[in-house]
């Protein structure tokens, strides 16, 4: 069944309740309602089951999971809602692992067990009964006696001012962020320089160790190769002794070779294969030349000198004995070095960077406290517009004797942020010379959904949910003021889903559509059923509103008169 589905509905494009479907909550058996765009009342007689129908979206919508609330003999309850999603429920679903895509229905589905526990899904994907109450700040509004949501929570009250003033914070949160930066800048320096002063003794003497030794990079293998290669010359000095008592003097085997080839030399022509000879006896005296050479070469390479080797070895003990006590490498030595150089020279100059970051810290909370004050006077000047606009609109909803007001005081300085210094909280005294209070402390459930009414209206466009829903907002007033308040919630419908629980007359002639809820006897089994209201049967309706159990002529034609246009 449809309801107020002829308002042009592309003024709510994406946000608004669109179906309502309800299984075995307390009466009501089986529920199928569709929603669109404008002002929809529901009315019925008392006891009838209205509060029903809004414990059963109020459970969708995160409520308590009573099992009081599964109907006589039923095993479970469940509601599903559907709603057109506004931007903010997307970011709110990625925040908590759950997607839907774009221009996809968000579908919010709750089960209640008879025996206890419930569950609840979002697009069929598991959800907790706390993602369903965030979800429903950006969803629904209801306000009624006891609800704590939507205008009467303080911590909305800023952004909503900010938004009917057109105030732009846009400065002051730029001016925070670079505040912040700073701080952390300052802070983050006096803590390295906290630290560094701890270590300033063991850094002195650390450098100056350092510097002493003056470490190279590479310079620990260098030392390692040279050391192994003396070494390995002590070892094998006797051995070169010995091959050149072999090859070399006049007892050695060149000499007693190049003899051979002089006597060679003079009897070569006797045979042929004495110039045989000579030739291979020239090629061993080549070939001794060169071993000879070679030999020269390694003894000036393999040189050995005891106190060379004594120093290269205390330098590299010396290296590697520095390494072992600071954990590096001993090639990292040098690198080191000039690391805790660094933090020495910058201990040494860090009062002067401290106090240029001092600088830039003063500087930035001058800057956000001439964007915050100047933020606190646009507040100021759009709480007073606020206030005259809600002010207007009380006397016809009969709290002509009420005051309202926007107050704005001083946060803490530990409750600055991007938005500024400013606690807003809208108040009102009910009575001439009442002290002022927040909304719920001082208005009885009438008064308050009255309140609310006018606060809406005021606000017009700015902020609030996809869906509003007033319940019961025109209890203990009459006539001209159910007037007012009808005419009032027709306007505010115009820019914003309207559910409204009447017992008005005045009130119920408004809506664009009407639902009429009704208790059913069958046998044993009571039922409560809910369905719209042609025109004639909707011209009954009011006419009983009007007259009571008794319809009369002059009610109906009251009723005639209600129902034409505005």
């Amino acid at each position: 069944m449809s309801l107020f589905r002829s308002c042009d509905e592309r003024l709510y494009a994406g946000a608004m309740l669109t179906a309502l479907s309800i299984r075995d909550v307390v009466l009501i058996e089986a529920l199928d309602l569709d929603f669109g765009a404008g002002l929809g009342v529901l009315t019925g007689e008392t006891g009838a089951g209205k509060s029903i129908l809004l414990d059963a979206l109020g459970l969708a919508l995160g409520g308590r999971g009573d099992s009081g609330l599964v109907r006589h003999g039923r095993p479970q309850a469940v509601v599903t809602a559907t709603f057109d999603a506004p931007p903010g429920v997307h970011t709110v679903l990625e925040d908590n692992g759950l997607e839907i895509e774009p221009g996809e229905p968000l579908i919010v589905r709750r089960l209640v067990k008879a025996d206890g526990g419930s569950r609840a899904f979002v697009n069929d994907q598991p959800a907790s009964a706390s993602l369903l109450r965030e979800l429903a700040g950006h969803l629904v509004e209801i306000h009624g006696q006891h609800d704590e949501r939507g205008l009467l929570n303080p911590r909305g009250h800023r952004s909503l001012l900010d938004a009917f003033g057109r105030v732009d914070p846009s400065h002051t949160v730029a001016a925070w962020a670079t505040l912040r930066d700073a701080e952390a800048a300052l802070e983050a320096a006096r803590a390295e320089i906290d630290t560094a002063q701890r270590d300033r003794e063991w850094l002195e003497h650390a450098v100056a160790e350092l510097t002493q030794l003056a470490p190279e990079p590479g310079e620990e293998e260098a030392l390692a190769d040279r050391r192994r290669t003396m070494q390995r010359a002590e070892k094998i000095a006797s051995e070169l002794a010995a091959i050149d008592d072999h090859l070399e003097g006049s007892s050695g085997a060149l000499s007693h070779l190049r003899q051979a080839g002089r006597v060679l030399e003079r009897i070569a022509d006797a045979h042929p294969t004495l110039a045989d000879a000579l030739a291979a006896v020239d090629r061993a005296v080549a070939e001794g030349a060169v071993a000879e050479d070679r030999l020269r070469e390694a003894r000036l390479e393999l040189a050995y000198d005891e106190r060379a080797l004594e120093e290269d070895e205390a330098r590299l003990f010396e290296l590697r004995g520095m390494a072992r006590k600071h954990r590096v490498q001993p090639d990292d030595l040098a690198s080191l070095t000039e690391e805790l150089r660094g933090r020495l020279e910058r201990l040494e100059a860090g009062e002067g960077g401290i106090a240029k970051l001092e600088a830039t810290v003063k500087a930035a909370r001058t800057t956000f406290d001439a964007a915050a004050n100047a933020l606190t006077e646009r507040r100021r000047a759009a709480a007073a517009r606020l206030d005259a606009a809600v002010a207007t609109e009380l006397a016809p909803l009969k709290l002509d004797a009420a005051r309202f007001r926007t107050a704005l005081a001083p946060l803490p300085r530990d409750g600055w942020s991007g938005a500024g210094k400013d606690r807003v909280e809208f108040e009102i005294a009910t009575n001439p010379g009442a002290p002022f209070a927040p909304l719920t402390k001082i208005a009885s459930g009438g008064e308050l959904s009255r309140f609310i009414l006018a606060l809406k209206v005021a606000l017009a466009e700015e902020g609030g949910a996809a869906t509003m829903i007033f319940d019961e907002i025109d209890r203990g007033v009459g006539g001209a003021v159910a007037s007012a308040i009808g005419d009032r919630l027709a306007r505010l419908a115009a820019r914003t889903q309207l559910l409204v629980v009447t017992h008005s007359p005045q009130v119920a002639a408004r809506g664009a559509r009407h639902l009429l809820i009704a208790k059913a006897h069958d046998g044993t089994v009571t039922r409560t059923g809910v369905r719209p209201l042609a025109e004639d049967e909707r011209r009954e309706e009011i006419a009983r509103m009007l007259s009571g159990a008794t319809v009369t002529d002059e009610a109906r034609a009251q009723a005639d008169r209600l129902l034409e246009p505005a």
